[in-house]
């Protein structure tokens, strides 16, 4: 006789690029799923824990999706219910811009057995892997993070109150609505403002661009900088000696090849 399935549904965040920087009990549910979906910001190289289970892609991209919410719901309790125990993989941590409380609220009318992995949010650790603290006694008491982008595809109402407020501000999916976010801390009195745009943080395709709200469309034109990328905006990026290390470097070493020409 056939043993029937238990449906179970793990939701685990996968950090945000470098594959290290997954938790243990993420590794540890991935090693006895039987599918694994994972989006588009995942590192494919954290699949090697699940080399037992069937890997399907269901990335999402601007202008791209491969399927669309409703179809990954439905593929997630197809799986469920007929290979038991699926893990969605998505990248930072699920419930930080990820959907994933929509996909469990989906889930619990089948009746899986669902379990949630938190994974290290890519708000927080993208700027911490540069240096960059987003808290700093005497600097920043507060941080924003919020997304630029709404499902409407309008930039958030929450940017213009950001914009208002002294505290650090990061920004997740925001690169299409940079000019327009220039422009609302410009409208402050905040031209001035330290801004530091991080592309694909934490991998070895990490690329950066720091400046200021008046400079930073230039800059970002300059360093061919895009999506994925994560903006922070706040006296803190000026905390960063790595940063500050980084980019005295890349002067210098324009200035001396400006020299030679």
């Amino acid at each position: 006789m056939k043993r029937r399935l238990q449906p179970k549904l793990t939701l685990i965040g996968a950090g945000p690029g470098d594959p290290d920087l997954i938790t243990v009990k993420g590794i540890k549910a991935l090693k006895v799923a039987n599918v694994v979906l994972y989006d588009a910001l995942v590192n494919t190289d954290i699949l090697k824990y699940a080399p037992q289970a069937i890997h399907v892609f269901v990335g999402k991209r601007r202008g791209h999706h491969r399927y669309s919410q409703d179809e990954i719901n439905q593929m997630i309790i197809d799986s469920a219910f007929n290979y038991g125990n699926i893990v969605r993989l998505k990248g930072g941590d699920p419930f930080i811009f990820g959907r994933g409380s929509e996909e469990i609220d989906y889930a619990e009318k089948f009746g899986l057995d669902i379990e949630v992995v938190p994974g290290i949010t890519s708000s927080i650790s993208v700027p911490g892997n540069l240096g960059v603290p987003l808290t700093k006694r005497g600097v920043s008491e507060s941080f924003w993070v919020v997304t630029g982008t709404t499902s409407n595809q309008k930039l958030s109402k929450d940017v213009y109150l950001a914009a208002q407020s002294t505290a650090t501000v990061v920004i997740l999916m925001g690169m299409s609505k940079l000019t327009q976010i220039v422009t609302l801390f410009k409208q402050q009195n905040k031209g001035g403002r330290p801004v530091a745009i991080i592309q694909n943080g934490t991998t070895i395709n990490e690329k950066f661009g720091i400046g200021t709200i008046d400079s930073i469309v230039g800059i970002v034109e300059a360093k061919k900088l895009a999506s994925p990328a994560i903006i922070v905006i706040g006296d803190v990026v000026k905390e960063s000696s790595r940063l500050r290390t980084i980019q005295e470097n890349f002067v210098s070493l324009e200035s001396a090849q400006y020299s030679n020409n």
